[in-house]
């Protein structure tokens, strides 16, 4: 049933027209099927989006073991991006408004295990942990809102002529220069701000 539900959300860019009976349709059971799995609607694009968390996690995970260290955040911006635009529908699913994380441990769980997984992308064994886990956040942002602006189409026409590749590059190569300077990566005086 969630792959008959990924189906749709994907056809139909959206989880708006998803519905229960059209999923039950779709997987070829009785509309009555997904009661026995899912409360309601929201309880399948609650699961829906974990499962789309646990495969983000997984692209991660797997573009941090085939990276270098110092090419790590580039690698992990990339398999981000990748999965974005791979599963649009999906991955708007997973941070819209849809579902409520805090109603469904499940979701939130894969959803921080996903945050987990960025955390290589802010050098977290340079930096004392609270750091590392504020640079993780601003990789993540960075990550996320270019996603965004890619999957809703907010960008020119002309950034999309080589498929977005140049830009995913330069911008994510411009955070790796900016996060690795001084003065952002060193506490100015102990206040960890730099001087700007």
């Amino acid at each position: 049933m969630l792959d008959a539900a990924e189906s749709l959300l994907e056809r139909d860019r959206g989880p708006a027209a998803l519905s229960l009976r059209e999923v039950a349709r779709a997987a070829g059971v009785s509309h009555n099927a997904p009661y026995r799995h899912f409360a309601d609607r929201e309880a399948l694009l609650a699961a829906l989006a974990a499962e789309g968390f646990v495969r983000l996690t997984a692209a991660l995970h797997a573009a941090a073991r085939r990276s270098h260290a110092e090419a790590r955040g580039l690698a992990l911006g990339r398999a981000y991006l990748r999965f974005a635009r791979t599963h649009p529908s999906l991955y708007l699913l997973m941070f819209g408004p849809d579902v409520r994380k805090s109603a469904y441990p499940a979701l939130a769980a894969a959803a921080m295990e996903a945050f987990a997984a960025l955390r290589p992308a802010a050098g977290a064994g340079r930096d004392p942990a609270r750091r590392a886990r504020h640079h993780a956040v601003g990789a993540w942002a960075l990550a996320h809102g270019l996603a965004h602006l890619i999957v809703d189409r907010q960008l020119a026409d002309d950034f999309a002529a080589d498929d977005y590749r140049a830009l995913i590059e330069d911008v994510l190569e411009a955070y790796d220069g900016i996060r690795s300077a001084p003065a952002f990566s060193e506490p100015a005086n102990g206040a960890g701000g730099g001087e700007g």
